[in-house]
């Protein structure tokens, strides 16, 4: 059996040619403007590119390096939030990285924002996890990046994401995950792990039939986005999101999905049989896992640095809890400066000059 896989897979790499088989980059309109939800940095040299990633899909992103280097830097890829664009919380912190001496990439997932993908507002574990992957690439033949030092950084449902991403990639030396959700998780078994197999069962049934409906009909449906305001009997995450999302003075864009419509109704349905860290004990490079005292969704967190400390690669991990911060304080820092810039910025100026 090993002699023929062997050779299956000797048979398979020798029919590819190099990079014959590589997707090739579909035409995307970029923004021309400066349309972020933070102020531009005089520190840092800013581009629009765009990169493809093995589903064929094309990324937009912001390139960000810091004004006048000239040598090989070390480099970050950002995304987050989950259903949020670049030009919200995942560039804040690639600019801000980036005027620290990194060359950062915050990028637009597979199906939203600037990027490619059909159908539009839809996500895909596998799919967004090649996202990050593919985002390497890119840095790792950037001609200002030593390839050696490459690392992520992932907010909210993105730094789920980027677990998963860093226990399959050995090319990411580094991992930082802000306010981390599971998104198995939490589709499997709702918020605070409420929801039962015949709550579950229920919601496969309601999801499969919207998928027959929206077959019939030809159309795939949002559910709808976040109301302008919060009902005096909102739970206190959702009127933080409302908080964030609606507001034009904080982080409403009009690409974003949190913003406007929100995600397609069925995209949840293939969430309901997956395990999004079910590798993480076997991530060997160092991650740093950052929570608010008081988000809803700290207890993602404990999780995850559960799951990365439970095997014999727990050394180089740490659980930073920011005491007062809610889930979204760590977006873009609240009314108290939530971010732990100066942790944050320890955590990969150490790793990644050790990394190789």
């Amino acid at each position: 059996m090993n002699t023929y896989l062997t050779s299956a897979f000797t048979i398979s790499m020798a029919a590819q040619q190099p990079h014959g088989n590589m997707a090739s980059a579909h035409s995307l309109t970029l923004t021309d403007v400066w349309d972020k939800t933070f102020p531009q940095s005089p520190k840092v040299e800013h581009e629009k590119v765009t990169f493809t990633n093995r589903f064929g899909i094309t990324l937009a992103a912001d390139l960000y390096i810091p004004k006048g280097s000239t040598a090989a830097l070390p480099a970050i890829a950002v995304s987050g939030p989950f259903g949020a664009v670049k030009e919200q919380s995942s560039g804040l912190y690639a600019q801000r990285l980036a005027e620290e001496g990194f060359l950062t990439l915050a990028f637009d997932p597979s199906f939203t924002g600037e990027s490619g993908g059909e159908p539009r507002y839809s996500s895909s574990m596998d799919i967004n996890t090649e996202d990050f992957c593919a985002a390497v690439d890119y840095l790792s033949c950037h001609k200002q990046v030593d390839s050696g030092r490459i690392g992520i950084l992932g907010i909210c449902g993105w730094g789920g994401i980027a677990l998963n991403a860093a226990a399959l990639d050995p090319r990411i030396k580094a991992t930082a995950c802000i306010t981390l959700y599971n998104l198995t998780r939490v589709t499997q078994q709702g918020y605070f792990d409420v929801m039962d197999e015949e709550a579950r069962f229920r919601l496969k049934q309601q999801l499969a039939q919207q998928r027959t409906e929206e077959y019939r009909s030809g159309e795939i449906k949002p559910q709808g986005g976040l109301p302008a305001d919060a009902p005096a009997d909102a739970p206190d995450f959702l009127k933080q999101y409302i908080d964030y999302y609606k507001s034009e003075a904080r982080g409403y864009h009009p690409r974003s999905l949190n913003s406007n419509m929100g995600w397609n109704i069925t995209t949840h349905l293939m969430r309901l049989s997956q395990n999004l860290w079910s590798a993480a004990s076997e991530i060997r490079t160092p991650v740093l896992i950052v929570h608010g005292e008081k988000a809803h969704s700290r207890y993602f967190g404990e999780e995850a640095y559960q799951k990365i400390t439970s095997g014999k690669y727990a050394a180089g991990k740490r659980l930073l809890i920011v005491p007062g911060a809610t889930h979204c304080d760590l977006y873009d820092g609240g009314k108290g400066n939530f971010i732990p810039w100066n942790d944050i910025l320890a955590f990969y100026r150490s790793e990644l000059r050790k990394a190789q």
